[in-house]
């Protein structure tokens, strides 16, 4: 489908927008057209004209007896509906351009909604925040979404409330060549707390697909919020995501990253450490089959005094795949008293997949220390060789070694998805 303006604006004018968002849309369109592709990663291959850009959704609700019997049963079958009755506080499920399913349970004043309706509802709080973390300028994927933007959660937590049961956000492509381009905004106030979850998949058939989300979140003076993810697109898409947070003094920010499918994945998700003694942590896998290029890591920026930063990304290869770790540690001249520690760690199954560690790390001042430290090792015969002599064919020994090199990812992860990662790595 042609991406015109006069196409932008209908979707706008459909949405009941006002105009200040449709100027935007119009005006992050035109950055659009004039960006490049990023001059580094992967090679992006997209072609423009053949992405869907925009299906309406169904009707919104809070009853699943209300949803679509095929949709129910789909998100019935990817364990959404069950882990909404076991263990979350709120859920919001997205397919395709819309959020169709929201459901919250009561919680002292935390709004959780689309990001559509949090427009519609509170237009000032929402207007304070968006775009002004994430800029629709940055690179051709943030304008793409600025433009095209749909969906996507909303959360604002009131000052010391702690939300005692996680949040979670599913995403899922279901149609051909479709583009989900979702806006994610959390702000968690001053001594607040959070856990978000979001979950990512698509049909197989998702050809030529695009995932181009962005994600801006605040974390107040003393708040804490924990953003895990685990994406499971199909090999078909292009994931394109630009994701970050900003930490105010005292404030504690944590990435929980896993990314184990699409075909090409451009994400980095990042801190901006401003208030004094802010720390983050970022804790990822990237795990690439054949067909496959990750190209993932974390970014962290230092400006506070005696802040913390602490990076574990563990890749792994088989199959031709590629799984690169791409990182950033910038700590600024007044950040004195700052720590940074960053630490690669990847495994070949085979001898023609790759992993490359590019990490560009930068201390600006005399006071603070930054620690780097990268390994790359294959599948030893002796390890495979004494787990195969004590019964386990090689298949099962190659899992228990997997398993054993993500434990540290694993124990980061909800109960729920640490089971449904391990059912992933078998499949």
């Amino acid at each position: 489908m042609k991406l015109t303006k006069d196409y932008i604006t209908k979707i706008s004018m459909l949405k009941g927008e006002p105009e200040w968002m449709r100027d935007f849309r119009l005006k992050s369109f035109e950055k659009f057209l004039e960006l490049e592709n990023p001059d580094f990663g992967p090679e992006i291959k997209i072609d423009f004209d053949k992405i869907n850009y925009y299906k309406k959704g169904l009707e919104l609700t809070d009853d699943w007896d209300k949803v679509d019997t095929d949709v129910r049963k789909t998100f019935n079958d990817l364990g959404v509906i069950n882990a909404e009755k076991s263990y979350l506080c709120g859920v919001s499920n997205q397919l395709d351009s819309e959020v169709f399913y929201h459901n919250m349970k009561s919680a002292d004043g935390v709004i959780f909604l689309s990001t559509d309706e949090a427009l519609r509802e509170y237009p000032d709080l929402f207007k304070e925040y968006f775009n002004s973390l994430v800029k629709y300028s940055e690179n051709k994927y943030t304008a793409l979404n600025g433009c095209l933007w749909s969906g996507g959660s909303f959360i604002y937590v009131p000052k010391g409330v702690k939300v005692d049961r996680p949040l979670q956000s599913y995403f899922r492509i279901n149609s051909v060549t479709m583009g989900q381009f979702e806006r994610t905004i959390i702000i968690v106030d001053e001594g607040a707390e959070l856990s978000y979850i979001e979950g990512c998949t698509a049909e197989s058939y998702a050809e030529n697909s695009l995932h181009a989300g962005v994600v801006e979140i605040f974390v107040k003076k003393g708040g804490k919020c924990k953003y895990s993810t685990i994406q499971n697109w199909s090999t078909d898409v292009y994931n394109l995501v630009t994701k970050r947070a900003i930490v105010e003094e005292d404030g504690y920010m944590q990435w929980v990253d896993g990314n184990l499918g699409s075909g090409v994945t451009m994400k980095y998700p990042s801190c901006i450490l401003k208030g004094d003694n802010a720390r983050a942590n970022s804790v990822s896998i990237a795990y690439a089959k054949k067909g496959q290029n990750l190209d993932a890591g974390a970014k962290m920026i230092h400006i506070g005094k005696n802040t913390k930063s602490n990076i574990l990304s563990k890749s792994i290869a088989e199959g031709g795949g590629i799984a690169n770790y791409r990182g950033t540690v910038k700590i600024g001249g007044n950040a004195t008293g700052s720590e940074a520690i960053i630490k690669c760690d990847t495994i070949l199954l085979d001898d023609i997949s790759k992993s490359d560690t590019i990490p560009k790390n930068i201390v600006l001042n005399s006071d603070s220390t930054l620690e780097h430290e990268a390994t790359v090792s294959k599948v030893s015969e002796e390890k495979l060789f004494y787990l195969m002599s004590k019964g386990l064919d090689e298949d099962a020994a190659k899992e228990l070694i997997i398993l054993g090199f993500i434990s540290d990812f694993k124990k980061e992860l909800p109960l729920e998805y640490a089971v449904e990662l391990n059912r992933l790595l078998k499949s």
